[in-house]
């Protein structure tokens, strides 16, 4: 399965995005506040590191949160690499 073909999918209700696949799971999650929002942590694991889902959350992820016109802040350092 390539990159392209993973589905990320935006958990709302838990503040994480998503991508399922080979029965594990990669997370990108976020704290809301008013019009803040922190992503704080991502997590890929180590069976699934190597294939771009980590880039593709947070690209999915930044793009959801400049659609909703919030303020963006990263305390995960994977994710301050794509706000520079």
């Amino acid at each position: 399965m390539s990159n392209q073909d993973l589905v990320v999918v935006h958990q709302e209700e838990q503040h994480r995005f998503v991508v399922n696949t080979q029965g594990v799971e990669a997370v990108l999650e976020y704290h809301l506040v008013g019009q803040d929002i922190d992503f704080h942590r991502t997590f890929v694991p180590p069976v699934l590191r190597g294939q771009g889902i980590a880039e593709k959350l947070v690209r999915t992820g930044l793009a959801w949160a400049k659609s909703e016109g919030v303020n963006i802040n990263a305390s995960c350092s994977y994710v301050v690499k794509f706000l520079r």
